[in-house]
């Protein structure tokens, strides 16, 4: 759930209005994901005449990180716009900065740094080294020299390698939707003689691209070369809070603006393709978009089964809760007082976000807005799955730390007598369906790794059989 938590409006990702913080479903958990971030923050700049200049820019961006290296959290503060600094109080910081080295290891330094220009605003990123892990530290600053945004998560995987010309598919571009809203995508589709059964790929929570790229690790490229490899075209596509944050910015949204929509979008694509059949198009869903998956298949009518990967059960707000408690003792067994703040100061956030009093448009869990969680609160997958009673495949890696037992045991009691539902538990594998050992950790999500090939392969198998 790609790994992580909006704090926010929207989730940065690449636009001053989406945020997060600890870890949330997706990855992004992570991405600046839900599921495999680390950490993110942000805010929303305003409109100025010029940015700030590149040096002094990167001047701010040191300033900061040396004020949380050294424990000056209110100084850090005060370094932020109105809005951040509502946003993210330094207590907030605090936990966030200091979470840290129990996730990756011991700080070593920083890289060089970087600085571009979006609008009136500029960009700067900063590596950061540390023991277990690669970072990097981006940051958003407005023309009156106050940092608008912040994010701290996994450096990013280098480009995907080229296809080759003996591979047995071929890549090509195929976008989502029409006009400037259309999202870029790419095909992987089959060599040979169709008509090929196709898959659509749908990310998890975070402002994913399309390769759901999380640190060093590429789950969506992997699966669609993979299944691409044994005779099923694959789409997947940039999501919207990624490619056009700005579609977020004014007014009140939901969980289907942000997903549902754009993957009924996808579907239809996908069936108008030369050489797909169209009577065969499945939905992949990872994390949150297994969460959403059965309601993209009832929106689009033309779904024939859905694959549910490490997919919630349950409510994602109760679920971000328990992964900050499960996070703040995973290594050293201990909650610490400023870990203790941030889990009570969330709680609190969610009791708001549920109390009908509380405005929609109400900046709540993590900075996003009231509306928005509650639009994914109303969301019950295993009763949705129900309703449109299609063949399902569900995924689960035991070592996941995000999406636990709790929520596999849901989908199984939901679905134990069907004969249309299939489960498949992987005892080595985490939330991004990578093998590992031991317990699984958000450190792990920085190591380089691949999709299991057996998760692949039995993938493969059973929409070959549908």
């Amino acid at each position: 759930m790609s790994h992580v938590i909006p704090l926010t409006a929207h989730r940065f990702g690449h636009s001053p209005s989406i945020r997060r913080t600890f870890i949330h479903l997706t990855h992004a958990a992570l991405a600046m994901l839900l599921l495999g971030t680390v950490v993110l923050l942000s805010g929303t700049a305003g409109a100025q005449d010029a940015p700030p200049p590149e040096n002094t820019a990167g001047t701010l961006a040191i300033q900061m990180l040396d004020h949380l290296d050294a424990g000056e959290y209110p100084r850090a503060e005060a370094m932020f716009n109105a809005q951040m600094a509502q946003a993210v109080p330094a207590d907030k910081l605090k936990a966030v900065w200091e979470s840290l080295p129990a996730q990756v290891g011991e700080a070593q330094g920083r890289g060089e740094l970087a600085t571009s220009h979006q609008g009136d605003t500029a960009l700067v990123q900063i590596p950061l080294h540390y023991a277990k892990a690669g970072l990097v530290a981006k940051f958003a600053i407005d023309a009156e020299g106050k940092i608008a945004g912040f994010l701290v998560q996994p450096a990013e995987a280098p480009p995907a390698a080229a296809v080759t010309e003996n591979a047995p598919y071929m890549e090509t571009d195929l976008g989502v939707g029409a006009g400037e809203r259309a999202l870029p995508g790419t095909l992987t589709m089959p060599k040979g003689v169709g008509p090929f059964p196709a898959v659509v790929l749908v990310h998890g929570s975070g402002p994913h691209d399309r390769d759901e790229t999380i640190g060093p690790n590429k789950p969506f490229l992997d699966i669609a070369r993979g299944l691409a490899a044994q005779g099923i075209a694959v789409l997947r596509y940039e999501k919207r809070t990624k490619a056009r944050p700005q579609d977020f910015t004014k007014g009140v949204f939901g969980v289907d603006d942000e997903t549902t929509n754009d993957a009924v979008l996808a579907v239809d694509a996908l069936r108008k393709v030369p050489g797909i059949d169209p009577a065969r198009v499945f939905v992949l869903g990872h994390s949150q978009g297994g969460l959403m998956a059965p309601r993209i298949a009832a929106v689009s009518g033309h779904v024939a089964g859905l694959v549910l990967m490490a997919a919630p059960a349950r409510s994602l707000l109760d679920i971000v809760i328990e992964q900050n408690r499960r996070m703040a003792v995973l290594d050293d067994g201990q909650t610490s007082d400023a870990e203790r703040d941030a889990i009570n100061a969330l709680v609190q956030q969610v009791a708001m976000t549920r109390n009908a009093a509380t405005d929609a448009a109400t900046k709540t869990v993590m900075g996003m807005p009231a509306g928005y969680w509650r639009s994914i609160d109303a969301v019950d997958p295993v009763a949705e799955a129900k309703s449109v009673d299609l063949p399902m495949l569900v995924l689960q890696g035991a070592r996941d730390i995000q999406v636990v037992d709790a929520d596999w045991q849901r989908w199984r009691g939901g679905f134990h007598d069907d004969n249309k539902v299939t489960f498949k538990l992987y005892d080595k594998l985490n939330h991004l369906g990578i093998a590992g050992e031991g317990e699984g950790s958000l450190a792990e999500y920085a190591n380089p790794g691949h999709v299991d090939a057996q998760l692949i392969d039995d993938v493969a198998t059973w929409i070959k059989s549908h």
